[in-house]
């Protein structure tokens, strides 16, 4: 079938990251890739991939694209669904022939909802979804689909048997031959990456049990299924060979440096090639391997700090302690490895007192950027059925993460700590984190080195202060 994978048109200032449909405003706007539309649209040929978002669509700019495709498949996430729900029925109107699918966490784990919620969809693709659009493209009937919940010719849901993890990770093809051939590689940008960048998974799943992390709970699985160093570093080649104007790549795996050999076997292919690269980890690399990693390339390591408290790290099953992050840090300090560090407030077991903890703690180990971030309870988490069994969410409404321009609330009330005063945290924490002197003259001295990130600096200032006046 002639097939559109499409991330459907959102609100203006939509924030494409995370690696999928990301739902929300962010501080800074950034583009990350489509990853998980690009690599089934790699094994369907003739497909299409269109990042509407990114590329600056409207529905009006993407619905005569209706007409001219058989399948659409559509990724979508809990906060979004409601609009994607709009996209996807605007196309029906169009081309009441189009046989239009979603996937994407949101319909994983609650796909018989999402069927009901228009009779525009057709099917949902559950768990691991490339195989399933593979199968449902080459035009298999619907019922020998595996992974697929479809409505059938009666309006029945009907809910075929689950699809197995893929284990074999080398036979999925290179995404970075999708981005080339569809995606404008100029739009995907992010502050703490060199511009233009690229980035792709190496793996699958996470090892970690975070209560709060939505892939590996329902997509990805809690086991790493990793490729092969070779099939990695290969694809490396080919983005430097064929985009040779891409400045940096970056592996987005949850936990990349989970198994220690491997990646630095991948260090030593890509030293040889040269690349500037950056990666996940988990604030626990060793000296060894961090060393090892620096000398063949690595730039920055994006690093979910989470909390600054050890009872906090411990009820979300972190499997990480403060003494030992900051061991990480300092080591990383002294080998030049950048530290991208990303926190959350609204945790289980978060008071004004952790809170003050969580900020002199960042302050202490002192990343050079840093994200701070609501806690989000998305349905198909640990955290989400903790926030329903313990009466956390308001009455907005289980799925109410955004606001209606887009921007994340914090939805998690406590006795003792009410929404309100955790949101408002964040901008206390941005502030007592940049505007301190020794901050201040860090990032000036960078901007005096690298001439080249004073305009980036500045447009990125100008977003915040606008974010911070919207607040």
């Amino acid at each position: 079938m002639k097939t559109l994978f499409l991330h459907p048109p959102s609100f203006d200032g939509f924030d494409g990251g995370a690696g999928a449909r990301y739902q929300a405003k962010r501080e800074i706007k950034s583009f990350w890739y489509p990853t998980w539309l690009a690599q089934p649209a790699a094994m369907v040929p003739g497909s299409r991939l269109i990042d509407a978002p990114a590329d600056g669509l409207s529905l009006a700019d993407v619905l005569p694209l209706a007409n001219e495709y058989e399948l659409v498949i559509m990724h979508t996430s809990s906060p979004s669904f409601a609009t994607d729900v709009q996209v996807a029925e605007a196309l029906k109107r169009e081309n009441p022939k189009l046989l239009i699918g979603m996937v994407g966490a949101k319909v994983a784990v609650d796909p018989d909802g999402s069927l009901a919620a228009s009779t525009a969809i057709d099917f949902v693709g559950r768990e691991e979804f490339d195989y399933t659009c593979k199968e449902v493209a080459e035009g298999r009937d619907l019922s020998g689909v595996l992974g697929l919940t479809y409505r059938d010719a009666n309006g029945k849901h009907v809910r075929n048997s689950d699809r197995p993890m893929i284990e074999n990770m080398d036979e999925l093809p290179f995404v970075s031959e999708v981005y080339k051939r569809d995606l404008t590689i100029e739009n995907y940008f992010i502050g703490y990456l060199e511009h233009p960048y690229v980035s792709f998974y190496t793996g699958r799943g996470c090892r970690s049990k975070c209560t709060f992390c939505l892939w590996p709970q329902t997509v990805g699985g809690h086991r790493y299924r990793v490729r092969s160093p070779e099939n990695v570093v290969a694809e490396v080649a080919y983005i430097q060979r064929e985009m040779p104007h891409v400045k940096e790549i970056f592996f987005d795996d949850d936990t990349f440096t989970d198994f220690k050999p491997r990646v630095e076997e991948i260090a030593r292919g890509l030293g040889k090639l040269g690349v500037t690269w950056s990666c996940n980890a988990k604030a626990n690399v060793p000296y060894k391997t961090l060393k090892i990693m620096k000398e063949n390339g690595l730039r920055l390591l994006l690093v979910g700090y989470e909390s600054g408290n050890n009872q906090i790290l411990h009820n979300i099953k972190k499997g990480l302690r403060t003494d030992i992050a900051r061991e990480f840090t300092k080591n990383c300090r002294k080998l030049g490895i950048t530290i991208h560090g990303t926190f959350i407030l609204g945790l289980p077991g978060e008071t004004r007192e952790t809170i003050r903890e969580t900020i002199d703690f960042a302050r202490e180990i002192n990343p050079h950027t840093i994200q701070v971030s609501l806690a989000a309870p998305y349905p198909g988490t640990r955290l989400y059925d903790e926030a329903v069994e313990n009466g956390w969410l308001d009455a907005s409404g289980p799925e109410a993460l955004v606001n209606d321009d887009g921007v994340q609330i914090a939805p998690i009330s406590y006795p003792h700590l009410g929404k309100e005063e955790i949101f408002e945290s964040v901008e206390t924490f941005y502030k007592r984190f940049y505007f301190r002197p020794g901050k201040i003259a860090e990032l000036t001295a960078e901007m005096v080195r690298h001439p080249g990130m004073i305009g980036r600096r500045l447009r990125e200032g100008r977003e915040f202060a606008q974010f911070l006046s919207h607040r």
